[in-house]
């Protein structure tokens, strides 16, 4: 293991110039091989954009991302979404099967040198509790817990080093809360040091079970005083 992080985070900040509103203040956070990072804090605080900047799916207003200690350039993107994977509370499915939809990357150039694994993939379904012919599911027909576990087998079958998860159990059911929790588990057990993940969540028994680190947004403002998450957990219950 190296000392160098997975992700450098080197004062980002996001304004919104319509509204001369800053997003995100300029914030200055490394996620190192082993990180399971909790991010809580009220609606509207700046989570969300601190996640998509740092998956890079916004354009930075100020500072750089770096990536295994190089900055994050244009040729590279590419890889470093691959690598550093961002998973929204809604998921995007395209029509067909389920199948279809995890079979979709491999269409993509920066996947053309993997190739689609219909056994890992129902192995991933399996562990989600689903069965064996859920592959061939119509996408149209899924529930929404069902849709949330199809993209992130989608992500997972990639091979990623890092998840940056943007509230992904916000609106499913508990069941399909502990089939996401438990395949991200999964994965970051397979190789917990050559992994990290970074959860937002508003429920802090879920922080509680899926990080070892907690931080809190407010106002744009990351606050990266950890806390143990079942003290935190603790507080939220008034013991």
């Amino acid at each position: 293991m190296t000392d160098v992080p997975f992700v450098l985070a080197e004062g980002i900040a996001r304004r919104d110039a319509a509204r001369g509103q800053t997003l995100l203040q300029p914030t200055t956070f490394a996620l190192n091989a082993g990180d399971r990072v909790a991010i809580t804090g009220p609606s509207g605080s700046g989570k969300s954009v601190f996640l998509r900047a740092l998956a890079l799916l916004d354009p930075l207003d100020a500072g750089r991302i770096l990536w295994h200690g190089a900055p994050v350039d244009r040729a590279v993107i590419t890889r470093y979404r691959r690598n550093v994977a961002y998973i929204r509370q809604r998921p995007a499915l395209l029509d067909g099967s389920v199948e279809d939809n995890l079979r979709y990357p491999f269409d993509l150039r920066a996947y053309r040198d993997v190739r689609f694994d219909r056994a890992r993939a129902a192995s991933l379904a399996v562990q989600a509790g689903r069965g064996g012919d859920f592959l061939d599911k119509r996408a149209s027909e899924l529930s929404g817990g069902e849709a949330q576990i199809t993209a992130l087998i989608r992500v997972l079958q990639l091979a990623p080093e890092v998840l940056l998860l943007d509230e992904p159990t916000a609106s499913l059911d508990p069941e399909s809360s502990r089939a996401i929790e438990g395949l991200v588990q999964a994965w970051f057990d397979a190789e917990p040091g050559r992994h990290a993940s970074m959860w937002v969540s508003h429920d802090p028994a879920q922080a509680a079970r899926m990080s070892e680190r907690h931080l809190t947004m407010r106002a744009g403002v990351l606050d990266d005083t950890s806390v143990a998450p079942s003290l935190l957990a603790r507080q939220e219950l008034g013991q």
